[in-house]
């Protein structure tokens, strides 16, 4: 039942947060971040019971039909939305936290660096700019927004922007 709870609250919180939205069924049927939070919540759920395989399985359905991979062992927290989220890239060992909102192509990924924790911790309420990269095993903190094609490899703390500067001469 708490599954369904969570699914309903994710679709919600769509609604509310995207103005192209007319309803919360129109989410449920339409919108591709909807349908990898239901795929990415079974998958998590067998990851943890050890059914690694199946997860798998369950996970790249998932990407198949959605354009946005979530490995089933990252922890994804509540009411994320994903807008237009074709190319997004979320690792095993990354964590999102509640709130937060990550738009198309982008990646909460590794470097190849690391071993066993690989990729970032996001806090609540983090906006994540279209083609951000966030690699490593680092921490973004609470109310961050990083700007689109951002890459970011250091901690950032609570309350900063992001934003990738090009010198135009």
């Amino acid at each position: 039942m708490l599954f369904f709870k969570e699914l309903y609250e994710d679709a919600k919180n769509i609604k509310e947060k995207d103005p192209a939205t007319k309803n919360i069924l129109e989410v449920i049927i339409l919108y591709p971040g909807f349908h990898i939070l239901v795929f990415h919540r079974l998958a998590h759920f067998l990851f943890r019971k050890k059914l690694l395989f199946l997860a798998r399985l369950i996970s790249q359905i998932g990407r198949f039909f959605t354009g946005i991979e979530i490995h089933p062992g990252a922890k994804i927290g509540r009411r994320l939305f994903i807008d237009h989220g074709m190319g997004i890239v979320i690792g095993e060992t990354a964590t999102v936290g509640n709130d937060c909102t990550i738009y198309h192509n982008s990646t909460l990924g590794g470097t190849g660096k690391d071993k066993y924790k690989r990729h970032p911790d996001i806090g609540n309420n983090v906006m994540v700019g279209a083609g951000s990269k966030i690699l490593g095993p680092i921490k973004v903190g609470n109310n961050v927004k990083i700007g689109a094609n951002a890459t970011v490899l250091k901690d950032i703390p609570n309350n900063v922007t992001v934003v990738k500067f090009n010198n135009v001469q």
